[in-house]
């Protein structure tokens, strides 16, 4: 008798709600344990608004994990710093974080390029900065260009960001890219490099 009763106040919620949106009622568990009844009632319902947007992180790479950044381009990370390779040097070239040249302790951002006829490869690090990196923009002769960033696990205090852009023809100025900044999850700026 007693189950019996449950299932009828699990089915009289159940009716109630028929003009809600979609929920979910579970009857109580008897004595045992046991769920005696479970049902979930559909009707229409004004649409409700999408999640907010979490703000990006960098991506977690593990040591030596290669990431292609454009065919021909790899960029890999280890505790020593970042490592990367291009058409021209596939044997890789290697930028220190632990050769006293970078000081972590303070904001900085780092940039190195290179290129092909069809793209132009953007990277370079970035570390010493409050909060969490989330993005890289960064204006260029071709334009604004947004990166994305890569980080070893266990918050080391710095990591890669990389992006491609379209080549631009020769303006005269020595630096295809004129400004990097790396931006927090809240908004914040990170580190940021001014090259003009």
């Amino acid at each position: 008798m007693k189950r019996t009763l449950k299932y009828l106040a699990g089915a009289a919620v159940t009716a109630a709600v028929a003009g809600m949106a979609t929920m979910s009622y579970a009857a109580p568990h008897d004595t045992a344990g046991r769920a005696p009844h479970s049902a979930t009632a559909t009707a229409d319902a004004p649409a409700v608004a999408p999640a907010a947007k979490h703000a990006p992180t960098p991506r977690i790479v593990q040591p030596g994990e290669r990431v292609t950044g454009a065919p021909g381009f790899e960029l890999w990370l280890t505790p020593e710093g970042k490592h990367w390779t291009t058409p021209d040097m596939p044997e890789g070239q290697f930028r220190s974080v632990v050769d006293g040249n970078v000081d972590l302790s303070s904001p900085g951002v780092s940039v190195q390029s290179e290129g092909t006829p069809d793209r132009v490869h953007l990277s370079g690090l970035y570390y010493g900065g409050k909060g969490t990196a989330s993005t890289v923009e960064l204006r260029t002769a071709a334009g604004t260009v947004h990166g994305k960033l890569i980080e070893l696990p266990g918050r080391p205090g710095w990591g890669v960001w990389y992006a491609v852009a379209e080549p631009a023809p020769n303006d005269g100025s020595r630096h295809f890219v004129s400004e990097v900044t790396v931006r927090t999850t809240k908004g914040k700026v990170y580190a940021s490099i001014s090259l003009r």
